[in-house]
Protein backbone atom coordinates (compact mmCIF):
# COMPACT_ATOMS: atom_id res chain seq x y z
CA UNK A 1 0.00 0.00 0.00
CA UNK A 2 1.47 3.41 -1.03
CA UNK A 3 0.58 6.80 0.35
CA UNK A 4 0.08 9.47 -2.17
CA UNK A 5 -0.73 12.76 -1.71
CA UNK A 6 -4.50 12.81 -0.20
CA UNK A 7 -5.37 8.78 -1.28
CA UNK A 8 -4.40 5.41 -0.42
CA UNK A 9 -3.06 3.14 -3.48
CA UNK A 10 -3.16 -0.42 -3.40
CA UNK A 11 -1.46 -2.95 -5.62
CA UNK A 12 -3.62 -5.12 -8.06
CA UNK A 13 -1.45 -6.88 -9.97
CA UNK A 14 2.04 -7.18 -11.41
CA UNK A 15 1.77 -8.07 -15.04
CA UNK A 16 4.48 -10.41 -17.06
CA UNK A 17 6.60 -7.65 -18.43
CA UNK A 18 7.05 -6.30 -14.37
CA UNK A 19 4.40 -3.40 -14.98
CA UNK A 20 2.96 -2.75 -11.16
CA UNK A 21 -0.90 -2.32 -11.22
CA UNK A 22 -2.05 -0.03 -8.52
CA UNK A 23 -5.46 1.61 -7.49
CA UNK A 24 -6.80 4.26 -5.43
CA UNK A 25 -9.59 4.16 -2.81
CA UNK A 26 -13.22 5.34 -3.97
CA UNK A 27 -12.90 8.84 -4.72
CA UNK A 28 -15.21 11.82 -5.23
CA UNK A 29 -17.91 10.73 -8.07
CA UNK A 30 -17.08 7.24 -7.77
CA UNK A 31 -13.66 7.81 -9.34
CA UNK A 32 -10.72 5.52 -8.72
CA UNK A 33 -7.11 6.52 -10.31
CA UNK A 34 -4.86 3.41 -11.63
CA UNK A 35 -1.84 3.55 -12.53
CA UNK A 36 0.35 1.22 -14.64
CA UNK A 37 4.05 1.55 -14.06
CA UNK A 38 7.25 -0.38 -15.06
CA UNK A 39 10.88 -0.05 -14.19
CA UNK A 40 13.62 0.67 -16.81
CA UNK A 41 17.26 2.07 -17.45
CA UNK A 42 16.04 5.43 -17.30
CA UNK A 43 13.42 5.49 -14.66
CA UNK A 44 9.74 4.17 -15.18
CA UNK A 45 6.98 4.23 -18.30
CA UNK A 46 3.86 5.32 -16.42
CA UNK A 47 0.28 5.52 -17.29
CA UNK A 48 -2.85 6.56 -15.25
CA UNK A 49 -6.02 5.69 -16.08
CA UNK A 50 -9.48 7.00 -14.15
CA UNK A 51 -12.41 5.11 -13.70
CA UNK A 52 -15.58 4.40 -14.61
CA UNK A 53 -14.13 6.54 -17.79
CA UNK A 54 -11.52 4.61 -18.80
CA UNK A 55 -9.67 7.59 -19.80
CA UNK A 56 -5.95 8.31 -19.37
CA UNK A 57 -4.82 11.71 -17.69
CA UNK A 58 -0.99 10.90 -17.32
CA UNK A 59 1.18 9.29 -20.16
CA UNK A 60 4.88 9.52 -19.70
CA UNK A 61 7.84 7.35 -21.01
CA UNK A 62 8.13 4.23 -23.46
CA UNK A 63 4.57 2.58 -23.48
CA UNK A 64 3.03 2.79 -27.29
CA UNK A 65 -0.26 3.21 -28.02
CA UNK A 66 -0.67 -0.35 -28.43
CA UNK A 67 0.04 -1.18 -24.75
CA UNK A 68 -1.95 1.92 -23.75
CA UNK A 69 -5.27 0.36 -25.42
CA UNK A 70 -4.16 -3.37 -23.79
CA UNK A 71 -3.98 -1.38 -20.66
CA UNK A 72 -7.67 0.34 -21.26
CA UNK A 73 -8.57 -3.37 -22.13
CA UNK A 74 -7.53 -4.84 -18.82
CA UNK A 75 -9.60 -2.19 -17.35
CA UNK A 76 -12.71 -3.15 -18.91
CA UNK A 77 -12.32 -6.62 -18.00
CA UNK A 78 -11.35 -5.90 -14.61
CA UNK A 79 -12.79 -2.81 -13.33
CA UNK A 80 -15.97 -4.86 -11.22
CA UNK A 81 -12.55 -6.00 -9.24
CA UNK A 82 -10.50 -2.87 -9.16
CA UNK A 83 -13.99 -0.87 -7.59
CA UNK A 84 -14.45 -4.19 -4.92
CA UNK A 85 -10.79 -4.16 -3.51
CA UNK A 86 -11.53 -0.53 -3.59
CA UNK A 87 -14.36 -0.79 -0.93
CA UNK A 88 -12.66 -3.67 1.01
CA UNK A 89 -9.42 -1.41 1.43
CA UNK A 90 -6.87 -3.64 -1.23
CA UNK A 91 -6.75 -6.87 -1.94
CA UNK A 92 -6.03 -9.24 1.84
CA UNK A 93 -3.68 -11.83 1.60
CA UNK A 94 -2.63 -14.31 3.86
Amino acid sequence: MLEMGYKMMYGYMTLSDGTEVVHSQILENNRIDVHFERPTEKGFDSVRFVLPDYTYNVWEGEYTKEEIDGFKLFLENNAHLIYRYAREGGIKLA
